[in-house]
Protein backbone atom coordinates (compact mmCIF):
# COMPACT_ATOMS: atom_id res chain seq x y z
CA UNK A 1 0.00 0.00 0.00
CA UNK A 2 1.45 3.18 -0.96
CA UNK A 3 0.69 5.13 2.48
CA UNK A 4 3.47 3.14 4.11
CA UNK A 5 6.17 5.49 2.84
CA UNK A 6 5.03 7.70 5.57
CA UNK A 7 6.38 5.43 7.92
CA UNK A 8 9.59 4.16 6.10
CA UNK A 9 10.97 6.58 3.45
CA UNK A 10 13.41 9.04 4.51
CA UNK A 11 12.17 11.74 6.18
CA UNK A 12 14.49 15.38 4.20
CA UNK A 13 12.62 12.94 1.57
CA UNK A 14 9.22 12.61 2.58
CA UNK A 15 8.92 16.50 4.09
CA UNK A 16 10.38 17.57 -0.04
CA UNK A 17 7.17 15.61 -1.40
CA UNK A 18 4.83 16.32 0.73
CA UNK A 19 5.23 20.31 1.53
CA UNK A 20 6.40 21.45 -1.74
CA UNK A 21 2.99 20.20 -3.16
CA UNK A 22 0.99 21.28 0.07
CA UNK A 23 2.63 24.83 0.24
CA UNK A 24 2.22 25.28 -4.08
CA UNK A 25 -1.67 24.40 -3.16
CA UNK A 26 -1.97 26.18 -0.29
CA UNK A 27 -0.84 29.10 -2.13
CA UNK A 28 -3.26 28.68 -5.73
CA UNK A 29 -6.03 28.09 -3.07
CA UNK A 30 -5.41 31.59 -1.57
CA UNK A 31 -5.35 32.96 -4.52
CA UNK A 32 -8.66 32.45 -5.58
CA UNK A 33 -9.80 35.43 -3.30
CA UNK A 34 -6.93 37.77 -4.59
CA UNK A 35 -7.89 37.11 -8.09
CA UNK A 36 -11.44 38.17 -7.59
CA UNK A 37 -9.74 41.21 -5.79
CA UNK A 38 -7.11 42.19 -9.06
CA UNK A 39 -10.07 42.12 -11.71
CA UNK A 40 -12.30 43.71 -9.84
CA UNK A 41 -9.73 46.36 -8.10
CA UNK A 42 -8.50 46.87 -12.02
CA UNK A 43 -12.01 47.03 -13.56
CA UNK A 44 -15.01 47.34 -11.89
CA UNK A 45 -12.85 50.10 -9.02
CA UNK A 46 -11.27 50.50 -5.80
CA UNK A 47 -14.78 50.18 -4.15
CA UNK A 48 -15.53 46.78 -5.63
CA UNK A 49 -11.49 45.99 -4.29
CA UNK A 50 -13.03 47.21 -0.62
CA UNK A 51 -16.17 45.29 -1.05
CA UNK A 52 -14.41 41.92 -1.92
CA UNK A 53 -12.36 41.87 1.46
CA UNK A 54 -15.18 43.15 3.60
CA UNK A 55 -17.05 39.62 2.24
CA UNK A 56 -13.77 37.65 2.84
CA UNK A 57 -15.05 36.95 6.60
CA UNK A 58 -18.15 34.89 4.87
CA UNK A 59 -15.49 33.23 3.03
CA UNK A 60 -13.84 32.56 6.12
CA UNK A 61 -17.05 31.09 7.47
CA UNK A 62 -16.70 28.52 4.30
CA UNK A 63 -13.27 27.35 5.37
CA UNK A 64 -14.02 27.39 8.84
CA UNK A 65 -16.13 24.19 8.89
CA UNK A 66 -13.73 23.34 5.56
CA UNK A 67 -10.43 22.63 8.01
CA UNK A 68 -11.99 21.71 10.90
CA UNK A 69 -13.49 18.80 9.33
CA UNK A 70 -10.77 18.28 6.55
CA UNK A 71 -7.82 18.85 9.14
CA UNK A 72 -9.08 16.86 12.02
CA UNK A 73 -10.56 13.88 9.70
CA UNK A 74 -7.01 13.64 8.46
CA UNK A 75 -5.46 13.66 12.06
CA UNK A 76 -7.81 11.36 13.08
CA UNK A 77 -7.55 8.92 9.93
CA UNK A 78 -3.73 9.33 9.87
CA UNK A 79 -2.84 7.70 13.74
CA UNK A 80 -5.60 5.47 12.76
CA UNK A 81 -4.18 4.06 10.08
CA UNK A 82 -0.79 4.38 11.42
CA UNK A 83 -2.17 2.22 14.22
CA UNK A 84 -3.58 -0.73 11.71
CA UNK A 85 -7.02 0.17 12.38
CA UNK A 86 -8.49 -0.03 8.42
CA UNK A 87 -12.12 0.18 8.74
CA UNK A 88 -12.24 2.66 11.74
CA UNK A 89 -10.09 4.60 9.07
CA UNK A 90 -12.62 3.96 6.50
CA UNK A 91 -15.29 4.80 8.47
CA UNK A 92 -13.86 8.71 9.78
CA UNK A 93 -13.70 9.09 6.39
CA UNK A 94 -17.31 8.43 5.46
CA UNK A 95 -18.34 10.37 7.99
CA UNK A 96 -16.51 13.44 7.54
CA UNK A 97 -17.93 13.53 4.29
CA UNK A 98 -21.41 13.82 4.90
CA UNK A 99 -20.98 15.82 7.78
CA UNK A 100 -18.82 18.10 5.63
CA UNK A 101 -22.04 18.18 2.91
CA UNK A 102 -24.73 19.03 6.04
CA UNK A 103 -22.15 22.09 6.61
CA UNK A 104 -21.88 23.14 3.14
CA UNK A 105 -25.56 23.28 2.86
CA UNK A 106 -26.29 24.59 5.88
CA UNK A 107 -23.79 27.59 4.83
CA UNK A 108 -25.62 27.99 1.45
CA UNK A 109 -29.22 28.67 3.12
CA UNK A 110 -27.59 31.10 5.71
CA UNK A 111 -25.45 33.43 2.94
CA UNK A 112 -28.51 33.20 0.14
CA UNK A 113 -31.18 33.52 3.01
CA UNK A 114 -29.62 36.78 4.52
CA UNK A 115 -26.85 37.53 2.65
CA UNK A 116 -27.98 41.69 3.00
CA UNK A 117 -28.04 41.32 6.95
CA UNK A 118 -24.61 39.41 6.47
CA UNK A 119 -23.03 42.60 4.55
CA UNK A 120 -24.40 44.86 7.22
CA UNK A 121 -22.93 42.95 10.37
CA UNK A 122 -19.83 42.67 8.38
CA UNK A 123 -19.60 46.60 8.27
CA UNK A 124 -20.21 47.62 4.65
CA UNK A 125 -21.11 50.84 4.04
CA UNK A 126 -24.31 52.10 2.11
CA UNK A 127 -21.62 52.38 -0.60
CA UNK A 128 -20.20 49.42 -0.29
CA UNK A 129 -23.37 47.81 0.13
CA UNK A 130 -24.92 46.28 -2.90
CA UNK A 131 -21.06 44.77 -3.76
CA UNK A 132 -20.47 42.90 -0.78
CA UNK A 133 -24.25 41.46 -0.30
CA UNK A 134 -24.08 40.60 -4.19
CA UNK A 135 -20.73 38.85 -3.54
CA UNK A 136 -21.82 36.72 -0.71
CA UNK A 137 -25.20 35.43 -2.26
CA UNK A 138 -23.46 34.06 -4.74
CA UNK A 139 -20.53 32.72 -3.30
CA UNK A 140 -23.10 31.04 -0.85
CA UNK A 141 -24.16 28.57 -3.51
CA UNK A 142 -20.87 27.04 -3.51
CA UNK A 143 -20.01 26.15 -0.03
CA UNK A 144 -21.45 22.29 -0.63
CA UNK A 145 -18.71 22.00 -3.14
CA UNK A 146 -15.41 23.88 -1.14
CA UNK A 147 -15.87 21.83 1.95
CA UNK A 148 -15.40 17.98 -0.01
CA UNK A 149 -12.82 19.19 -2.30
CA UNK A 150 -10.48 20.31 0.28
CA UNK A 151 -11.35 16.88 2.86
CA UNK A 152 -10.58 14.75 -0.65
CA UNK A 153 -7.41 16.48 -1.53
CA UNK A 154 -6.01 16.23 2.13
CA UNK A 155 -7.11 12.69 2.11
CA UNK A 156 -5.24 11.88 -0.88
CA UNK A 157 -2.18 12.72 1.09
CA UNK A 158 -2.98 10.06 3.57
CA UNK A 159 -2.83 7.37 0.43
CA UNK A 160 0.89 8.80 -0.38
CA UNK A 161 -0.54 11.12 -3.52
CA UNK A 162 0.10 14.62 -2.28
CA UNK A 163 0.16 15.67 -6.02
CA UNK A 164 -3.73 15.18 -6.12
CA UNK A 165 -4.51 18.64 -3.99
CA UNK A 166 -1.57 20.39 -5.83
CA UNK A 167 -3.49 19.41 -9.61
CA UNK A 168 -6.84 20.19 -8.63
CA UNK A 169 -5.31 23.52 -7.16
CA UNK A 170 -3.39 24.58 -10.07
CA UNK A 171 -6.90 23.52 -12.27
CA UNK A 172 -8.82 25.75 -10.08
CA UNK A 173 -6.53 28.79 -10.34
CA UNK A 174 -6.77 28.13 -14.17
CA UNK A 175 -10.20 28.10 -14.23
CA UNK A 176 -10.44 31.51 -11.82
CA UNK A 177 -8.24 33.25 -13.74
CA UNK A 178 -10.12 32.13 -17.27
CA UNK A 179 -13.86 33.02 -16.08
CA UNK A 180 -12.67 36.70 -14.39
CA UNK A 181 -11.32 36.84 -18.01
CA UNK A 182 -14.96 36.26 -19.70
CA UNK A 183 -17.02 37.24 -16.79
CA UNK A 184 -15.51 40.61 -15.14
CA UNK A 185 -13.26 42.05 -17.90
CA UNK A 186 -15.29 40.95 -20.73
CA UNK A 187 -19.21 40.54 -19.95
CA UNK A 188 -18.35 43.06 -17.09
CA UNK A 189 -20.64 40.66 -14.63
CA UNK A 190 -19.08 43.32 -11.81
CA UNK A 191 -18.22 41.43 -8.62
CA UNK A 192 -20.96 38.97 -9.48
CA UNK A 193 -19.34 37.71 -12.20
CA UNK A 194 -15.71 37.48 -9.79
CA UNK A 195 -17.62 35.66 -7.03
CA UNK A 196 -18.83 32.84 -10.11
CA UNK A 197 -15.45 32.44 -11.24
CA UNK A 198 -14.04 31.59 -7.91
CA UNK A 199 -17.18 29.16 -7.24
CA UNK A 200 -16.86 27.92 -10.23
CA UNK A 201 -13.14 27.27 -10.03
CA UNK A 202 -13.63 25.27 -6.65
CA UNK A 203 -15.82 22.90 -8.31
CA UNK A 204 -13.68 22.15 -10.70
CA UNK A 205 -11.02 20.97 -8.11
CA UNK A 206 -13.31 18.97 -6.81
CA UNK A 207 -14.09 16.83 -9.53
CA UNK A 208 -10.19 16.41 -9.49
CA UNK A 209 -9.40 15.19 -6.00
CA UNK A 210 -12.60 13.21 -6.26
CA UNK A 211 -11.32 10.74 -8.75
CA UNK A 212 -8.70 8.57 -6.47
CA UNK A 213 -11.36 8.16 -4.16
CA UNK A 214 -14.07 6.80 -6.68
CA UNK A 215 -11.02 3.61 -6.77
CA UNK A 216 -12.83 0.70 -5.03
CA UNK A 217 -9.38 -0.72 -4.12
CA UNK A 218 -7.89 2.39 -2.62
CA UNK A 219 -7.24 1.99 1.08
CA UNK A 220 -9.65 5.28 1.88
CA UNK A 221 -12.83 5.38 -0.73
CA UNK A 222 -16.35 6.61 -1.13
CA UNK A 223 -17.44 3.15 -1.03
CA UNK A 224 -16.36 1.93 2.01
CA UNK A 225 -16.67 2.49 5.43
CA UNK A 226 -19.74 3.77 7.07
CA UNK A 227 -21.47 6.50 9.43
CA UNK A 228 -20.07 6.70 12.63
CA UNK A 229 -21.66 9.34 14.94
CA UNK A 230 -19.64 8.35 17.73
CA UNK A 231 -16.31 9.88 15.79
CA UNK A 232 -17.84 12.70 15.03
CA UNK A 233 -16.38 14.42 18.51
CA UNK A 234 -13.12 13.36 17.48
CA UNK A 235 -13.10 14.90 14.20
CA UNK A 236 -14.01 18.02 15.18
CA UNK A 237 -12.13 18.51 18.77
CA UNK A 238 -9.06 17.38 16.80
CA UNK A 239 -9.89 20.23 14.01
CA UNK A 240 -11.35 22.99 16.30
CA UNK A 241 -7.94 24.75 15.93
CA UNK A 242 -7.79 25.14 11.99
CA UNK A 243 -11.94 26.57 12.70
CA UNK A 244 -10.42 29.22 14.93
CA UNK A 245 -7.92 29.99 12.63
CA UNK A 246 -10.37 30.42 10.03
CA UNK A 247 -12.36 32.23 12.95
CA UNK A 248 -9.92 34.87 13.67
CA UNK A 249 -8.89 35.15 10.14
CA UNK A 250 -12.81 36.61 9.90
CA UNK A 251 -12.63 38.59 12.86
CA UNK A 252 -9.42 39.75 12.34
CA UNK A 253 -10.34 41.24 8.73
CA UNK A 254 -13.44 42.80 10.64
CA UNK A 255 -11.78 44.39 12.83
CA UNK A 256 -9.41 45.47 10.65
CA UNK A 257 -12.02 46.88 8.13
CA UNK A 258 -14.25 48.64 10.57
CA UNK A 259 -10.96 50.40 12.07
CA UNK A 260 -9.28 51.24 8.68
CA UNK A 261 -13.10 52.76 7.80
CA UNK A 262 -13.33 54.57 11.22
CA UNK A 263 -9.79 56.30 10.79
CA UNK A 264 -8.94 56.21 7.06
CA UNK A 265 -12.69 55.52 4.90
CA UNK A 266 -12.60 53.16 1.84
CA UNK A 267 -8.81 54.33 1.26
CA UNK A 268 -8.22 52.39 4.07
CA UNK A 269 -9.17 49.26 3.83
CA UNK A 270 -8.19 49.20 0.21
CA UNK A 271 -4.69 50.15 1.47
CA UNK A 272 -5.42 47.12 3.87
CA UNK A 273 -6.12 44.44 1.55
CA UNK A 274 -3.56 45.17 -0.53
CA UNK A 275 -1.00 44.54 2.30
CA UNK A 276 -3.36 41.56 3.32
CA UNK A 277 -2.78 39.96 0.23
CA UNK A 278 0.78 40.23 -0.16
CA UNK A 279 0.83 38.40 3.45
CA UNK A 280 -0.89 35.87 2.42
CA UNK A 281 1.68 34.65 0.29
CA UNK A 282 3.62 33.90 3.61
CA UNK A 283 0.80 32.87 5.58
CA UNK A 284 -0.27 30.19 2.94
CA UNK A 285 3.32 28.64 2.44
CA UNK A 286 3.88 28.24 5.99
CA UNK A 287 0.60 26.73 6.79
CA UNK A 288 1.24 24.68 3.52
CA UNK A 289 4.38 23.39 5.30
CA UNK A 290 2.36 22.37 8.43
CA UNK A 291 -0.40 21.18 6.21
CA UNK A 292 2.02 18.85 4.24
CA UNK A 293 3.51 17.05 7.49
CA UNK A 294 0.06 16.91 9.41
CA UNK A 295 -0.58 12.92 7.61
CA UNK A 296 3.33 12.07 7.93
CA UNK A 297 3.31 13.11 11.92
CA UNK A 298 0.05 11.46 12.70
CA UNK A 299 0.96 8.60 11.15
CA UNK A 300 4.18 8.11 12.37
CA UNK A 301 2.57 8.89 15.95
CA UNK A 302 -0.14 6.11 15.57
CA UNK A 303 3.16 3.54 14.95
CA UNK A 304 4.88 5.34 17.78
CA UNK A 305 8.07 6.38 15.87
CA UNK A 306 8.46 9.76 17.63
CA UNK A 307 12.37 10.12 16.47
CA UNK A 308 10.92 10.40 12.75
CA UNK A 309 8.77 12.90 14.06
CA UNK A 310 11.04 15.00 15.86
CA UNK A 311 13.25 15.35 12.59
CA UNK A 312 10.76 16.29 10.75
CA UNK A 313 9.86 18.95 12.84
CA UNK A 314 13.46 20.25 12.80
CA UNK A 315 13.21 20.44 9.51
CA UNK A 316 9.76 22.17 9.13
CA UNK A 317 10.58 25.23 11.36
CA UNK A 318 13.96 26.11 10.12
CA UNK A 319 12.11 26.17 6.39
CA UNK A 320 9.29 28.36 7.66
CA UNK A 321 12.19 30.66 9.28
CA UNK A 322 13.52 30.87 6.04
CA UNK A 323 9.90 32.13 4.59
CA UNK A 324 9.74 34.24 7.63
CA UNK A 325 12.50 36.49 6.69
CA UNK A 326 11.82 36.34 3.07
CA UNK A 327 8.28 37.53 3.43
CA UNK A 328 10.32 40.69 5.86
CA UNK A 329 12.50 41.71 2.91
CA UNK A 330 10.32 41.42 0.61
CA UNK A 331 7.51 43.75 2.35
CA UNK A 332 10.38 46.10 3.61
CA UNK A 333 11.71 46.84 -0.02
CA UNK A 334 9.44 45.49 -2.97
CA UNK A 335 6.19 46.13 -1.30
CA UNK A 336 5.00 49.30 -3.48
CA UNK A 337 4.96 48.14 -6.99
CA UNK A 338 3.12 45.00 -5.85
CA UNK A 339 0.66 47.00 -4.30
CA UNK A 340 0.44 48.76 -7.72
CA UNK A 341 -0.86 45.39 -8.83
CA UNK A 342 -4.10 45.93 -7.30
CA UNK A 343 -4.21 49.72 -6.85
CA UNK A 344 -3.02 52.42 -9.54
CA UNK A 345 -5.35 55.38 -9.65
CA UNK A 346 -4.64 56.67 -5.56
CA UNK A 347 -0.92 57.04 -5.23
CA UNK A 348 -2.22 58.34 -1.37
CA UNK A 349 -3.40 54.55 -0.89
CA UNK A 350 -0.07 52.99 -2.20
CA UNK A 351 1.78 55.36 -0.21
CA UNK A 352 -0.75 54.36 3.00
CA UNK A 353 0.12 50.47 2.35
CA UNK A 354 3.51 50.66 1.50
CA UNK A 355 4.42 52.08 4.89
CA UNK A 356 1.92 50.08 6.97
CA UNK A 357 3.47 46.99 5.05
CA UNK A 358 6.77 47.55 6.71
CA UNK A 359 5.34 47.31 10.33
CA UNK A 360 3.03 44.47 9.42
CA UNK A 361 5.80 42.46 8.19
CA UNK A 362 7.25 42.08 11.53
CA UNK A 363 5.14 39.36 13.06
CA UNK A 364 6.36 36.70 10.16
CA UNK A 365 9.68 36.45 12.18
CA UNK A 366 7.55 34.60 14.40
CA UNK A 367 4.25 33.49 12.44
CA UNK A 368 5.94 30.33 11.01
CA UNK A 369 7.12 28.68 14.55
CA UNK A 370 3.69 29.56 16.19
CA UNK A 371 2.00 27.91 13.16
CA UNK A 372 4.16 24.78 12.83
CA UNK A 373 3.85 23.92 16.26
CA UNK A 374 -0.36 24.26 16.12
CA UNK A 375 -0.22 21.89 13.45
CA UNK A 376 1.88 19.52 15.46
CA UNK A 377 -0.15 19.58 18.55
CA UNK A 378 -3.17 18.47 16.12
CA UNK A 379 -1.40 15.88 13.96
CA UNK A 380 -0.69 14.23 17.33
CA UNK A 381 -4.64 15.03 18.72
CA UNK A 382 -3.29 17.62 21.71
CA UNK A 383 -6.49 19.84 20.37
CA UNK A 384 -6.54 21.71 23.25
CA UNK A 385 -3.16 23.05 23.40
CA UNK A 386 -3.46 24.01 19.70
CA UNK A 387 -6.44 25.35 19.93
CA UNK A 388 -4.69 27.50 22.71
CA UNK A 389 -2.42 28.71 20.15
CA UNK A 390 -4.93 29.19 17.77
CA UNK A 391 -6.80 31.56 20.12
CA UNK A 392 -3.92 33.40 21.06
CA UNK A 393 -2.75 34.61 17.80
CA UNK A 394 -6.01 34.97 16.19
CA UNK A 395 -8.88 36.21 19.30
CA UNK A 396 -6.91 37.22 22.00
CA UNK A 397 -4.02 39.02 20.58
CA UNK A 398 -5.22 40.73 17.27
CA UNK A 399 -9.05 41.67 20.28
CA UNK A 400 -6.13 43.13 22.56
CA UNK A 401 -3.87 44.60 20.21
CA UNK A 402 -6.54 46.61 18.18
CA UNK A 403 -7.93 48.50 21.76
CA UNK A 404 -4.58 49.04 22.97
CA UNK A 405 -2.32 50.00 20.47
CA UNK A 406 -4.17 52.75 18.01
CA UNK A 407 -4.72 54.77 21.12
CA UNK A 408 -0.57 54.90 21.21
CA UNK A 409 0.41 54.86 17.33
CA UNK A 410 -2.43 55.81 15.52
CA UNK A 411 -2.52 54.24 12.43
CA UNK A 412 0.81 52.81 12.79
CA UNK A 413 -0.61 51.11 15.81
CA UNK A 414 -3.68 49.00 13.39
CA UNK A 415 -0.36 47.70 11.62
CA UNK A 416 1.22 46.63 14.75
CA UNK A 417 -1.68 44.56 15.96
CA UNK A 418 -0.65 41.61 14.19
CA UNK A 419 3.23 41.59 15.24
CA UNK A 420 1.98 42.10 18.81
CA UNK A 421 -0.47 38.80 18.32
CA UNK A 422 2.65 36.75 16.93
CA UNK A 423 5.03 37.66 19.95
CA UNK A 424 2.94 36.95 22.74
CA UNK A 425 1.63 33.54 21.26
CA UNK A 426 5.38 32.52 20.78
CA UNK A 427 5.86 32.70 24.60
CA UNK A 428 2.93 30.46 24.84
CA UNK A 429 4.21 27.89 22.46
CA UNK A 430 7.42 28.03 24.72
CA UNK A 431 5.46 27.58 27.41
CA UNK A 432 3.07 24.64 26.04
CA UNK A 433 6.24 22.96 24.44
CA UNK A 434 7.75 23.23 28.06
CA UNK A 435 4.82 21.39 29.31
CA UNK A 436 4.94 18.61 27.09
CA UNK A 437 8.53 17.53 27.46
CA UNK A 438 8.14 17.28 31.08
CA UNK A 439 5.25 15.31 30.87
CA UNK A 440 6.93 13.37 28.05
CA UNK A 441 9.93 12.45 30.66
CA UNK A 442 7.75 11.76 33.30
CA UNK A 443 6.08 8.94 31.54
CA UNK A 444 9.45 7.39 30.37
CA UNK A 445 10.54 7.90 33.50
CA UNK A 446 7.63 6.13 35.16
CA UNK A 447 8.17 3.33 32.26
CA UNK A 448 11.58 3.28 33.50
CA UNK A 449 10.46 2.36 36.89
CA UNK A 450 8.12 -0.01 36.39
CA UNK A 451 10.88 -2.04 34.23
CA UNK A 452 13.41 -2.00 37.13
CA UNK A 453 10.42 -3.09 39.23
CA UNK A 454 9.92 -6.13 36.93
CA UNK A 455 13.81 -6.95 37.19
Amino acid sequence: MQEKILGTEKISKLFMKFTIPAIIAMIIASTQTIIDGIFVGRFVGENALASVNIARPFMDMIFGPTFIIAIGAMSYMGRSLGAKQLEKTQSIFRTATLLGLGLGVLITIVGVSFHDQLARLLGASPLLMPYVASYIETIAYFAPFIIPMFLFGFTSRLLGRPEVYLRSSIVSVIVNVSLDTLLVKELQMGIRGAALATGIAFVSGLLITILPLLNRRSTINLFKGHWMPSTIGSILYNGSSEGIVSISAAVTVYLFNRTFMTLAGESGVAAYTTISYIAMFGIMSVFGISDGITSIISYNYGKKQFDRIKLLMKISLRASAVIGIAIVVIMNFYAEPMIQLFIKSNPSVVTMAAQGASLYSIGFLFTGFNVIQSGYFTAIGNARASILIAMSRGLVGIALGIMILPNFFGLNGIWLTVPFAEVITFFLVLFLKRRENAATFATQKAKQNLAQKAV
